[in-house]
């Protein structure tokens, strides 16, 4: 899954749950630079008949244009899934930072105690919407998550926000 929880102590010696989003990448770096060799590979097989021919140059540009469009569109996936997530959940005090693709953060911070946690099945911008609700805001979390990985990630969350307040 694209989420990891981990312990850690804190600096006020209390033991605090960190839980870290990122969005799942399926094509990896070496992936992608195989697949748009690939591509160009394969789309330029109809020209060799054209070698020599005034046609070739009349396509070439338009077959250049579409493996430049797909390495753009594939870049352009891979920056707007640099999004990461860290909540840490301690006992007193619950703090969702959101680093953006863009570089800019979104910062929410809750007491432990009056945290809640929410699943929407319907009505959100995805099926089975978190967010988190408290100090009069509520903000998503893990809305680039898959359905079933929000379902887990909703119990999960609840258990440990519970523990949180149980101290």
């Amino acid at each position: 899954m694209p989420y990891e929880w981990s312990r850690q102590t804190g600096a006020d010696a209390a033991d605090v749950t960190r839980l870290d989003l990122w969005p799942h990448r399926s094509l990896p770096r070496r992936g992608f630079a195989a697949f748009i060799l690939a591509t160009f590979t394969l789309i330029t097989i109809p020209l060799y008949p054209l070698l020599g021919t005034v046609v070739l140059w009349g396509l070439l540009p338009f077959m250049l244009l579409a493996v430049g469009g797909l390495w753009w569109a594939l870049e352009r996936s891979y920056r707007t899934a640099e999004l990461h997530e860290a909540l840490i959940i301690g006992p007193v005090h619950t703090h969702l930072l959101r680093r953006n693709p863009d570089g800019g953060t979104q910062e929410w911070d809750c007491n432990s105690y009056w945290a809640r946690v929410e699943m929407h099945p319907k009505g959100g911008p995805v099926e089975h919407y978190i967010t988190l609700t408290g100090r009069g805001r509520q903000v998503e979390i893990g809305s680039f998550l898959s359905e079933d990985e929000r379902k887990t990630l909703y119990g999960e969350l609840a258990e440990a926000l519970r523990r949180a307040r149980a101290g």
